[in-house]
């Protein structure tokens, strides 16, 4: 059954839009600061209530929320200190941990949700810093545990990133991305591994821009302007492996040894590729490669890509009209 009363523990930023994202897919959702504040912490209990409900209310200036809507929306969020989270914790079918990122703060927090909540509950870690295994130590019951890296802004951005652990059993998993797609979320299931996917491609890619900027290839303005108009509206419709099939990855293969020897190692192509190619698996033009294509679907295909494409960059404003062009007549 997907979970419909939702904990989670941290109250920051990371806790604060994923309170604002349950709370948006019709999910009662409890956040809970476990930090002893002192004096000041119904001040920023208060402070964490109004963070959420600003997000909300930034969904109503963006059209996606009707604001008659808006007070029952909000209303679905609780924020408790970690002294009154006993009932909500104990009622809860899901806990996100979003705590910082720190080894025994996370420890400790683990400690905590464990003896509040019923033994089969999901406890999903959002870190983007530890791998699920080396967690799941902290737990007694590993079996219900797996990390569940959301990207910034979490109440925006629609990927999940699930890692499921050696001993993640597969009811973990389903619950949890029963509950993400529930709300509107798209989860991607990766091995525990270092980065994810996204935070591991964008740091290829960050660095690989910075370097462009240190050897003065073009000026960081340049790079961003081509990388919003050039490379992200093309991978905002095709997925690297899928844009690797689309124009061959004997293009990549050939494309990488170039690279490598101008400018190094990091550019050597993956053996992978380079076996699709030497086995004819090279993409589109043999039918199979990353992917598979029907040979009486493949004009399809193709013609619904590019359909794709076209409604990106007109969103983008970067799609022009023939009459916007002067005639020379």
């Amino acid at each position: 059954m997907t979970p419909t009363r939702v904990a989670v523990v941290g109250a920051g930023r990371m806790g604060q839009g994923i309170a604002a994202a349950l709370a948006f897919g019709n999910v009662s959702v409890t956040v809970v600061d476990l930090r002893d504040r002192g004096d000041a912490g119904d001040s920023y209990l208060r402070r964490v209530s109004s963070a959420i409900r600003a997000a909300l209310e930034h969904k109503v200036t963006l059209g996606l929320l009707p604001r008659r809507l808006l007070d029952d929306v909000a209303a679905r969020v609780t924020v408790v200190g970690g002294i009154d989270a006993g009932s909500p914790m104990a009622s809860a079918d899901l806990v996100f941990e979003a705590v910082p990122e720190v080894a025994e703060v996370k420890r400790e927090a683990f400690a905590w949700i464990e003896t509040m909540v019923a033994g089969s509950v999901p406890i999903a870690s959002t870190t983007s810093s530890f791998l699920v295994d080396d967690l799941a130590g902290y737990l007694s019951g590993p079996e219900r545990f797996l990390n569940a890296h959301w990207l910034n802004p979490a109440d925006l951005m629609p990927l999940v990133e699930v890692s499921p652990g050696a001993k993640t059993t597969a009811a973990t998993v389903d619950t949890t991305c029963d509950l993400l797609i529930s709300v509107g979320k798209t989860p991607v299931r990766c091995a525990a591994s270092p980065g994810y996917i996204v935070p591991r491609l964008q740091a290829l890619v960050m660095n690989e821009a910075a370097r462009m900027v240190e050897e003065g290839v073009a000026t960081a303005a340049d790079i961003d302007t081509a990388v919003r108009i050039g490379f992200g509206s093309r991978f905002a419709v095709l997925g690297l492996l899928e844009f690797i099939d689309w124009g061959g990855c004997d293009t990549l293969f050939h494309a990488s040894q170039y690279l490598r020897g101008e400018l190094g190692e990091r550019f050597a192509p993956a053996p992978l590729v380079e076996s699709n190619m030497n086995s004819g698996r090279r993409g589109i033009a043999d039918g199979a490669g990353f992917y598979t294509f029907g040979a009486d679907t493949v004009d399809d295909y193709r013609a619904q890509r590019i359909a794709d494409f076209a409604r990106v960059l007109d969103a983008l404003g970067r799609l022009p009209r023939h009459e916007e062009f002067a005639t020379t007549d």
